[in-house]
């Protein structure tokens, strides 16, 4: 496979940010290939940042969740390689947070505890890149949050509103929130709900329910924007009225990704990606104003 990707990047768009965002990788104890799925990511991640004519860099590669599968030692080692062989951590800072496939075996305190020592990650993380904040967080349960991790999401959104309500915030949670994005119906959660609604400005990163990106419901704009955020292991459909239930026929040809821009005035970017064929989807999400709702496009109409 070439991980020389075909570009569709905005040749008018000047980006003073770049990354990636993949969720449910689902790396198993045995070989499998969603480890060659994930390194196939990061190198196309890459090609696509040096194909472009303005901003060469990968400033972050964000991880929502699900990346190991039942969150053993193997599976947080394998993804920790991966990341190794692929990564330039001079440019580009790593994000992850975990799920509650990455607690399956454990629970959450082993998880919290495993990714902080094989991955260096903390489970929850606030960081600024470039000026542009980053908030991700891990369920304090399952794919549920209690009210200290409620809390905390309040706390970090006023601090990172505080300097500019009209800069984009980036917020990664596992679950999708309820009634938002194609496959938030059986996949989805609605504890920080109201916490967003109060921020227009967020630009939501979400996953769990392996919903196919190209969706054009896989966009949501209504209080804020939200994007799901694919698979690199399986697909799953939202609805029960399909042929076959909600796992399709060849459910197994999955591996989709975002690569996410942003620009000093505060546009955004999002291009779903293909890793199986190397190729953008034709779709390009165009946020050119993500604190007004007014300007939202992306909505049920």
């Amino acid at each position: 496979m070439s991980t020389e990707a075909e570009t569709m990047l905005d040749k008018d768009f000047n980006p003073s940010l770049r990354f990636l965002v993949v969720s449910d990788i689902h790396i198993k104890d045995e070989k499998c290939i969603e480890e060659q799925r994930f390194a196939s990511a990061l190198k196309y991640a890459y090609s696509i940042a040096r194909s472009s004519e303005s901003y060469k860099k990968l400033d972050a590669i964000v991880i929502v969740g699900d990346f190991a599968n039942s969150g053993t030692e193997i599976q947080m080692q394998k993804v920790k390689n991966i990341l190794d062989a692929g990564v330039d951590y001079d440019e580009t800072q790593v994000i992850s947070s975990f799920a509650s496939h990455e607690t399956n075996g454990e629970g959450t305190e082993v998880a919290s505890e495993r990714m902080k020592r094989i991955l260096g990650q903390d489970s929850d993380q606030h960081k600024i890149i470039n000026g542009f904040h980053f908030i991700s967080i891990s369920p304090s349960h399952g794919c549920n949050y209690n009210d200290d991790k409620k809390a905390w999401m309040a706390r970090e959104l006023a601090s990172a509103a505080e300097g500019d309500r009209a800069k984009p915030i980036f917020v990664f949670q596992h679950p999708h929130n309820t009634n938002t994005v194609y496959g938030s119906i059986l996949w989805g959660e609605d504890e920080l709900i109201t916490t967003y609604m109060n921020y227009p400005q967020i630009i939501h990163f979400s996953g769990h329910s392996h919903a196919p990106i190209n969706d054009p419901r896989s966009i949501h704009q209504q209080h804020f924007t939200s994007l799901g955020t694919g698979t690199l292991s399986y697909f799953e459909m939202d609805e029960f009225d399909k042929i076959t239930g909600s796992i399709p026929d060849n459910k197994e040809n999955a591996a989709q990704m975002l690569i996410v821009e942003a620009d000093k005035d505060n546009r955004v970017r999002v291009y779903p990606f293909d890793v199986l064929t190397g190729h953008f989807f034709p779709q390009v999400h165009r946020i050119d104003t993500p604190s007004d709702i007014g300007s939202f496009t992306y909505t049920a109409d």
